[in-house]
């Protein structure tokens, strides 16, 4: 079933139409700072929340609900009466007729633009080992924690059934790969579950015993930090427990385990059943659609290289922002994006009143945090820098300030008193639906695309046996099922 949806705008249709591509940092502050420009905003986004992203990993080891770095996208913007969020996985921008395509659960629909910003974020990065996924999910979305949730404490769970020594240690090793603040964050939580808050809980198995491993192919964890604040970070990791390896690159990974290779060319495997794969980052597909529909270049990683004043090149109307874009080398964190996405507004505006436009993007470096574990993290902030107690004060106090939303910052304190002052987790509960659901859901999704579309275009009279008007049926829970493994994988 197809819409257009040219016709149904939230204005009177003379108004000027930007349409957003996101719902992420970028996307929403950018749609937040036209609430009083006189335009008609159109949010279309491929998950119906705001994702906080910087703390899925407590998502992932029981801390926070999804609820609370997630809220939802239309309950953020239900009082800005100028904007409307579509739900839609964007598949095509047409730049000469300034439409932009998207396919959402049963229909495809299409929106008219006079400004674009696209904010569409970024995707894991296996570095042409997409094979890894099976055995070592991501970190980038709520699905992807709460899987990870499953096979952390599942993997407790099943250690604690066994009676062979060597499985049971497959199954309390965990391997994070990525030194980078996520991969530092989730290994020292682990650690934190195992040695904290986990003892005492199981009767075969001392948790205390699970080894948790921190892989980088670089010289440093937190490289970006500096080496004072790298320094502080290692010594804080070998008093958690972890065992960071430095140098050592992943060539592969399996069910039960994972291959490394050391700098000295030697090749070994540590035996595993969790394994974390937090390494690296690629710019969303739709980059690398947009920028062969203008002609224009892609980095490494498939983000949009961009005019200074964040527009695609030879089209001034298109911005593009947060982690999809390339200029100046700047990261791929929040406040690149929040930036960012007020510039393109800013610029708009300026368009609409006439005034002069094109002024290049100015980032403000407000600095970079990273948790290794309660009351400790680092910090940098302009020249200062922080470590201890004061660096985790300084980042509880940020995270505070963007969560979204006073509800999510009231429950946020609370759940992170129960996990920092104590030693509970709040948010325990896991399924076997959440582990197996990725591979499901995607040879569901496979086998019923098919169908669905040629039901989608029978039921505007095209073909196929619906009635016209008839929505086609969404695939039921026998087709979720079908193929799911019958045990997690690792």
């Amino acid at each position: 079933m197809n819409r257009d949806r040219t016709t149904e705008s939230t204005g009177t249709g003379d108004r000027h139409r930007v349409v957003i591509v996101g719902s992420g940092f970028g996307g929403l502050f950018a749609a937040k700072a036209l609430r009083r420009a006189p335009v008609d905003v159109t949010v279309v986004a491929r998950t119906t929340h705001h994702l906080f992203q910087p703390l899925l990993y407590q998502v992932a080891t029981g801390i926070l609900s999804p609820g609370e770095v997630a809220p939802a996208t239309r309950e953020i913007l239900r009082r800005q009466r100028n904007a409307e969020v579509l739900l839609g996985e964007v598949t095509d921008i047409d730049l000469e007729t300034r439409t932009v395509t998207a396919n959402a659960p049963l229909t495809t629909f299409r929106v008219e633009y006079d400004s674009l910003i696209v904010a569409a974020g970024a995707t894991q990065s296996y570095f042409g080992h997409d094979e890894f996924a099976e055995h070592a999910p991501g970190m980038k979305s709520i699905d992807d924690a709460l899987e990870l949730r499953g096979r952390i404490f599942g993997a407790f769970e099943l250690a604690e059934l066994e009676t062979d020594p060597a499985a049971i240690a497959r199954w309390m090793t965990f391997v994070v790969v990525g030194a980078g603040p996520t991969g530092v964050e989730m290994a020292g939580q682990i650690a934190e579950l195992a040695h904290r808050t986990l003892p005492g809980e199981f009767r075969r198995i001392d948790p205390r015993k699970a080894r948790i491993v921190l892989l980088d192919a670089g010289d440093s964890v937190l490289g970006t930090f500096g080496d004072r604040l790298s320094g502080k970070a290692l010594r804080q990791l070998h008093r958690l427990g972890v065992d960071v390896e430095l140098g050592a690159m992943v060539v592969g990974v399996d069910d039960d385990g994972i291959e490394v290779a050391d700098r000295d060319g030697r090749r070994r495997r540590i035996e595993c059943r969790t394994k974390i794969w937090a390494a690296g980052v690629s710019g969303s597909p739709l980059g690398a659609h947009l920028a062969a529909r203008a002609g224009a270049e892609t980095d490494r990683a498939g983000r949009v290289k961009v005019e200074p004043d964040l527009t695609l090149p030879g089209h001034p109307e298109v911005f593009v922002v947060g982690d999809l874009m390339a200029l100046d080398r700047l990261p791929g964190v929040a406040q690149v994006a929040i930036q960012g996405g007020r510039h393109a507004a800013r610029q708009i505006l300026r368009r609409l009143r006439g005034e002069p436009a094109g002024q290049p993007f100015r980032y403000r470096d407000k600095g970079s945090m990273a948790t290794i574990s309660r009351f400790s993290a680092v910090a940098t902030v302009g020249r200062l820098r922080l470590a201890g107690l004061t660096g985790w004060l300084l980042w509880l106090a940020v995270h505070l300030l963007y969560l979204v939303g006073f509800k999510n910052r009231v429950t946020a304190v609370l759940h992170w008193f129960v996990s920092f002052i104590g030693r509970g987790r709040s948010e325990r509960t896991v399924t076997l639906q959440q582990v197996v659901a990725r591979t499901a859901l995607r040879e569901a999704t496979e086998s019923a695309t098919p169908a669905v579309t040629a039901a989608a275009a029978g039921s505007d009279g095209s073909t196929g046996t619906d009635a016209p008007g008839q929505r086609a049926a969404a695939p039921g829970p026998e087709a979720a099922r079908h193929g799911a493994p019958e045990r997690p994988t690792g």
